[in-house]
């Protein structure tokens, strides 16, 4: 076969794999913890011609002309995010999550800096994991991390022996630079409030991964990291807040330039201008609608986990209420673990994730079949579900995990019930069904 035949078949084939994917998730539960769906009017600025476009540096600052609108959109993205989370300083420009966090590190610590976070089993992320783990905190930045204690009946950092493990460090000359709370798996509002007091009195800085719950701190919903004392929190913005793929920081006035030069020139080149235009858009559909969704997102996620439980699954965080935020995660090990329930679960057209929990490693599981699966209601919230629509889906996860129901069973019954809820709430325009495959080529 000449090239251009095989490039041929090639393009077409990718096209129709695309279209695959939109048809296979309008029939699928989408449960993924780390997943949203945009807004029409979020995707038409995702593909617009600012995604051919550069604009390095700061509105106003560019090394490229050609930004007379762009400058302007990024400030209305700013503005924005400054009154949706109460901020200061706003940073649109990380490209993701990842590249958020190391700009963080990088105005606030130096290479062989102590920092404190989560350990993965306990719900931190791999951006502030050790070196030996392949960690961005440790292996990219050269940070030496240590691991908050973590009481896993509370699902939460126990707050007493934390004071202790940096009076520990304080006194073997490795007193922590920073301390990051927030996390991957992330059920409950950290002790921010508890904590704070004496991590400043010890000169710690404060950082707050809210990656996942961004779109509940948003909506007023969820504990509010600025107001209690953070000095700095990062997020994505595409998992509870339902825009495009990319990253945020939020901060004080008195950080500024500090973290400006730590996104640019240090972590972040051109930054993805048409996902910082969508950015503004999810912004403002926040601003005018983000509290009743963050509201029913909780609702949701309670009422998906009380159903599971009286189902007979063992769900994390029994002795809180199981979850405060949009993440359900139940202990799937008497079944076969996290990694065969993930592939039975998509074999079924539900979409969620195995994820390392509590005792996982003492107990020998691997990240590839660990304990858990890690379930998130955003997504479903946003497309209009409610608390009936959760029972039902316990229900079907119990015929799937538990009794082993046939697989083209329970993909009928989820088409079904998926058929119901095609668009997009909670946004000031909502015109096409949520996956459609939008062609542009005439």
């Amino acid at each position: 076969m000449d090239n251009k035949l095989y490039a041929k078949e090639s393009y077409y084939k990718i096209i129709e794999l695309l279209k695959e994917h939109h048809e296979w998730f309008s029939e699928s539960l989408t449960l993924i913890a780390s997943e949203n769906v945009m807004s029409e009017a979020v995707k038409e600025a995702v593909v617009s011609d600012l995604m051919s476009r550069y604009a390095e540096g700061w509105p106003g600052d560019r090394v490229y002309a050609g930004c007379k609108y762009i400058d302007q959109i990024e400030l209305s993205a700013i503005d924005l995010g400054k009154k949706l989370f109460g901020a200061e300083y706003v940073d649109v420009r990380p490209i993701a999550g990842v590249t958020a966090n190391l700009a963080v590190y990088t105005a606030f610590t130096q290479p062989g800096d102590t920092i404190i976070s989560l350990a993965i089993p306990n719900g931190g992320h791999i951006t502030y994991g050790k070196k030996d783990l392949g960690g961005t905190a440790g292996a990219v930045r050269g940070l030496n991390v240590e691991n908050f204690p973590f009481d896993s009946t509370e699902m939460n950092i126990d707050i007493e022996k934390t004071k202790n493990l940096v009076s520990r460090l304080k006194s073997e000359g490795r007193k922590p630079k920073m301390v990051i709370f927030g996390g991957s798996l992330f059920l409950f509002p950290h002790p921010l409030k508890e904590l704070v007091p004496y991590l400043k009195s010890e000169g710690i800085t404060v950082m707050y991964d809210g990656a996942h719950v961004m779109g509940l701190i948003a909506g007023g919903e969820f504990q509010q990291p600025l107001k209690e004392g953070a000095d700095v929190m990062t997020g994505s913005t595409h998992k509870t807040l339902p825009g495009p793929q990319g990253g945020i920081i939020v901060s004080f006035e008195k950080y500024a330039e500090a973290l400006k030069s730590a996104v640019f020139p240090s972590n972040v080149s051109n930054h993805h201008l048409h996902h910082v235009a969508g950015k503004a858009i999810v912004f403002a559909e926040m601003l005018g609608f983000g509290k009743d969704y963050a509201k029913n997102v909780i609702k949701n996620a309670q009422k998906l986990a009380e159903s599971l439980a009286a189902k007979g699954f063992v769900v994390l965080g029994e002795n809180k209420g199981y979850t405060k935020s949009h993440q359900v995660v139940i202990d799937v090990s008497m079944y076969g673990g996290g990694g065969v329930i993930e592939k039975e679960l998509e074999d079924s057209n539900i979409i969620a994730n195995r994820n390392l929990i509590p005792g996982d490693i003492k107990a020998g599981r691997h990240f590839r079949n660990p304990g858990g699966i890690r379930m998130g209601v955003q997504e479903l919230t946003r497309l209009g579900m409610g608390e009936n629509e959760m029972q039902e889906i316990a229900d079907i996860l119990y015929n799937v995990i538990i009794k082993k129901e046939d697989h083209e069973a329970a993909k009928k019954r989820v088409k079904e019930l998926k058929s119901e809820f095609k668009r997009v709430k909670y946004a000031f325009e909502s015109t096409r069904d949520a996956y459609e495959y939008i062609k542009i080529r005439v």
